[in-house]
């Protein structure tokens, strides 16, 4: 369950994150949080939606300033209410179907040591839309109230 956020005024408002699970191999793509909200909780790439800004083109975005790699095709995996770590953010995940480029840590300051792990053991803890998004992978539940 989600904790309780009081607040009223526009700048206390849900944000919107978008991220993006990448699968190669049954593997996937997860690096520590580093700064931020979860720190320390294993995550993929992601951030927020810019205004104006696709769901997809902030996904293709994050992916490359974080990782260095090139998204090419992605599908819809899930939609999350979180309330978690003192935020309410308003989730979309992504999956990243198609993808190359070599991997690089761009960002050490936010997320760094980014490792492929297999998604029978993954790492813990991981990060609140991570775990709800792999939920949803294993399930095929796209909606996380």
């Amino acid at each position: 369950m989600g904790e309780a956020i009081v607040g009223g005024n526009a700048a206390e408002r849900p944000l919107v994150g978008v991220g993006v699970m990448m699968v190669r191999d049954g593997r996937v793509l997860l690096a520590r949080r580093r700064g931020s909200h979860g720190d320390g909780s294993y995550s993929w790439c992601g951030g927020h939606l810019e205004l104006g800004e696709s769901f997809e083109d902030c996904a293709i975005r994050e992916v490359r300033e974080e990782s260095g790699l090139l998204v090419r095709k992605l599908s819809f995996l899930c939609l999350s209410n979180i309330l978690a770590y003192g935020k309410h953010y308003v989730d979309i995940q992504l999956l990243a179907e198609e993808f190359d480029g070599e991997l690089e840590e761009r960002e050490p300051h936010k997320i760094a040591g980014w490792g492929w792990y297999p998604l029978d053991a993954l790492p813990s803890p991981l990060f609140r839309p991570v775990e709800l998004a792999i939920a949803s992978y294993r399930s095929g539940r796209r909606y996380n109230p």
